[in-house]
């Protein structure tokens, strides 16, 4: 733990770690911090993605990784996360964006 020397009176206190939420990707199981992950909304217009994450609806989040858009979607898993169907234009617009990501996470 690092400590804080205070120019007050000299005496070192803990700095304090920002808290980080971590999320689950449901392809991949892998968890992750919520930035990191992409997450998918339920709305009335269908499944979409919400860039920003603070889009109001049951979410569920995968990595950034086209396998990960690829197993889940395959695997009805983003079916069973937002408890809804999937419409086939809907999940045809997923598969493109998921197709539109790296093939393996850049690190």
């Amino acid at each position: 733990m690092k400590m804080k020397i205070s120019k007050n009176n000299n005496i070192s206190q803990p700095l304090k770690l920002k808290h980080v939420p971590l999320r689950t990707c449901i392809a991949c199981r892998q968890t992750a911090g919520k930035r990191e992950l992409i997450r998918l909304v339920c709305s009335d217009a269908g499944v979409e993605v919400d860039i920003k994450g603070r889009k109001p609806g049951r979410g569920v989040y995968l990595c950034a990784k086209r396998k990960c858009w690829e197993n889940g979607l395959k695997g009805n898993r983003i079916e069973f996360g937002l408890r809804t169907k999937l419409s086939a234009d809907n999940r045809q617009s997923l598969l493109e964006y998921g197709k539109a990501l790296p093939e393996k996470e850049e690190q």
